[in-house]
């Protein structure tokens, strides 16, 4: 089970959706990452794609972020979210926002909306992870999604080819291999 690491919700253990339609982010993957983005976290506006049980951005606004916005479109994750949000007494927090869609939809809504995210973290099924990020990077920078000086994040898989040079208007800066599980960070070009 995951479990928010550190900061106002530290020690919670979260739910996760049953079977094998979800992976949650180790502790340890999650704890590397934050170490990597801890000083662009405080007062941060977080969009987590692929949410899954929400862990990422509940961990980001535990640690000090303004907000997350957690998007996934399946049933029973958005059910699960809903109870972590439960969990930390945040469900009806303004620091949290839960949109029920396919991605590229609720990046739509977002672009139509004006948002801008300071940190963006995708976690696409491993097998489709490339062509995933492809799409979100094209939205993102067709509606200026990302802040100037923002950072994107893709977990994907280290057996499965993941081309960075395709994520148009953004450049890896970094690439940490946790085993099978990689987080490439990008920046706008």
């Amino acid at each position: 089970m995951p479990r928010v690491v550190t900061g106002k919700y530290r020690g919670t253990v979260l739910f996760a959706p049953k079977g094998d339609t979800t992976r949650p982010t180790t502790d340890k993957v999650k704890e590397s990452l934050f170490s990597i983005i801890q000083q662009r976290v405080p007062g941060a506006r977080v969009l987590d794609i692929f949410a899954g049980c929400g862990q990422i951005g509940i961990e980001a606004v535990s640690r000090g972020a303004d907000s997350a916005v957690l998007v996934d479109k399946g049933g029973e994750q958005i059910s699960v979210i809903k109870r972590n949000l439960e969990k930390i007494r945040a469900e009806e927090d303004d620091s949290f926002r839960i949109i029920r869609a396919p991605y590229d939809k609720a990046l739509d809504m977002l672009g139509e909306e004006g948002r801008k995210f300071d940190l963006i973290y995708m976690d696409p099924p491993y097998k489709t992870a490339e062509e995933a990020a492809i799409r979100v990077t094209g939205k993102v920078a067709q509606y200026g999604l990302l802040e100037d000086d923002g950072m994107l994040m893709c977990e994907h898989a280290s057996d499965i080819d993941f081309d960075v040079s395709k994520m148009s208007g953004f450049k890896a800066v970094r690439s940490c291999s946790y085993g099978l599980t990689v987080i490439t960070f990008f920046c706008k070009e």
